[in-house]
């Protein structure tokens, strides 16, 4: 028989690893990863390309960590949140006076990460008016700050990441070619979640334990039929969304089984819910307890009984069972 939910296995219930750490084994972060572990060594560009949601962050982080950068500043600036005109005054700083406002001098982004890493996120925002002096500061390691005179030097590795088609945007000359190959000297490839599938489970298994530890909840099973609904569903947000989704499945969980609101999922994902979704998480729980009694030969208690498996003590496994209409009866073995 089927199981219909997967339990936490014993080593799962350590400390949740860190947020930093990338999770999968899937070919293409495979891949990735590989390509982290090659590239990390040296001090040459690295242009991270991917979907919203994917990671690139993460995998900009990893860069530095194994880098001989690792133990230097690592600081970020995202391209598309900063308006254009702030955007230089952000990344090389300003004096005082340069500009309405400018009551004081200020140290930019690549100063405050100087012998570090710089990672420069959304690339493909920045305008074309400053993609100038950005290159001359990948070329160059110095620039003026906006407002000054002085040339400051700087030694700082850069890591950016996009999630549009630079190459298609230099042919539409709406981002300089100088630039996207002064960045593109080791392109990573990060895979959406639609296409790493088998990294679902462990994924979602990391964003339970997670959030289970912030609430103070003990969530010991995730039914099969929430893992599988995941895994067809789409994920155009991707791992942030799937983050996001598991986060609000622990909100809405009041006992050790996942309560996760499949309805909320849309688009083609929504299609996987066949007729066996109708089943209720009560149904989930009570089949995955009866198929553990059934392993273990209907013993509740003692070291190799049920109660153990699941993670529960032995008086709540029993009180679950009497609320969920598990009796002796329905097994030629009798309790203990």
């Amino acid at each position: 028989m089927a199981t219909l939910a997967t339990t936490m296995p014993s080593h799962r219930r350590e400390q949740s690893r860190s947020d930093n750490e990338l999770i999968g084994s899937s070919l293409g972060m495979r891949r990735a990863l590989n390509a982290v572990r090659m590239v990390a060594p040296t001090d040459s560009a690295v242009l991270i390309q991917g979907e919203t949601g994917t990671g690139k962050e993460l995998i900009a982080r990893a860069v530095h960590d194994q880098s001989a950068r690792g133990h230097e500043p690592f600081v970020t600036l995202n391209c598309a949140a900063i308006p254009s005109g702030l955007l230089e005054s952000e990344l090389f700083g300003h004096e005082r006076g340069a500009y309405t406002g400018a009551l004081n001098s200020a140290v930019g982004r690549f100063q405050l990460a100087h012998q570090g890493t710089l990672f420069l996120d959304e690339i493909g925002d920045m305008p074309l008016e400053l993609q100038p002096k950005l290159l001359r500061v990948l070329q160059e390691q110095e620039f003026e700050r906006l407002g000054g005179t002085r040339t400051i030097r700087v030694d700082v590795r850069i890591v950016a990441a996009t999630n549009r088609d630079l190459g298609k945007m230099v042919e539409e000359r709406r981002f300089r070619a100088d630039l996207f190959y002064r960045l593109h000297v080791f392109p990573i490839a990060l895979p959406p979640l639609r296409e790493r599938v088998d990294d679902i489970p462990v994924l979602a298994w990391h964003f339970v334990r997670k959030f289970s530890d912030r609430m103070n909840k003990q969530i010991e099973i995730v039914p099969d039929q929430v893992i599988e609904t995941l895994k067809q569903h789409s994920w155009p947000g991707n791992i942030r969304e799937l983050q996001n989704f598991i986060e609000r499945a622990v909100i809405l969980s009041s006992g050790p089984v996942l309560s996760a609101p499949l309805g909320d999922l849309r688009g083609p994902g929504a299609a996987a819910q066949t007729p066996a979704a109708g089943r209720t998480l009560a149904d989930a729980e009570r089949s995955h307890i009866l198929e553990v009694l059934r392993q273990v030969d209907w013993v509740v208690g003692g070291r190799r009984g049920a109660a153990v498996r699941l993670g529960l003590p032995r008086t709540t496994l029993l009180h679950r069972m009497h609320k969920l209409g598990i009796v002796p009866e329905e097994s030629r073995q009798s309790l203990c």
